[in-house]
């Protein structure tokens, strides 16, 4: 099947999943009434819709620059610090705010926490000139913004800990218009800046010597790309919780299926691989009587690929280099 039919093809499997996707809840599959359509359902596709697009484009850039097959913004603790901030939000407001604002708070909190830990990064990012330098940098970077927030949830109540663990859960329900444009945008920025520096990287694939020797700044290329998907994983991690595995995933399907990871041909289909991998875990949480978590939904999904992933990893490598040498 050819590039251009393979991507058709997926443009329109996500379309059949948006409709899945908005006939899904409650008790099962059905058309819902207006209110509950517009409310409910809308709002929580395009969350889902964005939120996956958001990570697999993030995931795509993080694996690129660290060489790393599976890097996303996980790794680089983006999605600890946004934990942190939200444990500090739990225990800070109790049960003294309604549930709604609660909700507001926690949202804020972690969306600080997720920028802080993205600042951070690029702090140290600047300043280091190796990518595997910077990636280790963000595994202990997640390691210590969980033991703060460990701290954190052994010092809180049993109603804060509610409010918190239902933000940690992940979900893509009860977001708001606020919540979907501020995502939606982080989108846009982040697809901007990585269309940008699509060329540089394409050239991180080989290392920052190759990418030197090109004439390009190692650096640069990878400030650009982790901007991009600081801000990307920030805004999801906020509004739908620390959800995994689309930014790991979602790539490698794309290049399999496009047969090539030169960036520009890439970058569009890991859009629609990650918003297909985001609706269908929500529509296998909202299939059953009680809505599972979405976070243990992706799981199920994720984690099976990611084992098939690690078995063919150094050949995956040397088709990838292969691939962009022949672009």
């Amino acid at each position: 099947m050819k590039p251009s039919r393979r991507t058709a093809f997926m443009i329109i499997a996500v379309l059949l999943l948006i409709a899945a996707d908005l006939c899904a809840g409650g008790s099962g599959l059905g058309l819902p009434d207006k209110v509950i359509f517009m409310k409910l359902r809308l709002p929580r596709m395009l969350t889902a819709l964005l939120a996956g697009a958001s990570l697999a484009l993030a995931g795509l850039q993080m694996q690129s620059v660290f060489r790393n097959p599976l890097a996303d913004p996980h790794i680089m603790g983006v999605s600890a610090g946004a934990g942190t901030g939200a444990a500090i939000a739990t225990l800070l407001i109790g049960t003294s705010l309604p549930a709604a604002l609660s909700g507001l708070t926690v949202v804020s909190a972690a969306f600080v926490g997720a920028l802080l830990s993205s600042a951070l990064v690029m702090l140290v990012s600047s300043r280091m000139h190796s990518a595997t330098t910077l990636l280790i940098f963000g595994v202990m970077l997640g390691f210590v913004f969980s033991a703060l927030t460990s701290i954190l949830e052994y010092s809180a109540n049993a109603e804060s800990l509610k409010v918190f663990y239902s933000w940690s859960a992940g979900s893509f329900i009860g977001n708001g218009p606020t919540g979907i444009v501020i995502i939606a945008v982080a989108l846009l920025l982040g697809l901007v800046l990585a269309l940008l520096n699509n060329r540089g990287l394409d050239l991180a694939l080989f290392g920052d010597d190759y990418t030197a020797m090109a004439g390009a700044d190692p650096s640069r290329i990878r400030n650009i790309s982790m901007v991009g998907s600081c801000l990307m994983a920030g805004a999801v991690t906020a509004f739908c919780g620390p959800l995994g595995f689309v930014g790991i995933v979602a790539p490698h399907i794309a290049r399999a299926l496009t047969g090539s990871s030169v960036h520009l041909r890439v970058i569009p289909v890991s859009l629609l691989v990650g918003a297909g991998l985001s609706l269908i875990a929500d529509i296998l949480s909202q299939i059953f009587p009680t809505p599972l978590p979405v976070g243990s939904t992706m799981a199920i999904i994720g984690i099976p690929i990611i084992l098939f992933i690690l078995l063919p990893v150094p050949e995956l490598g040397r088709r990838a280099g292969k691939t962009a040498s022949n672009k």
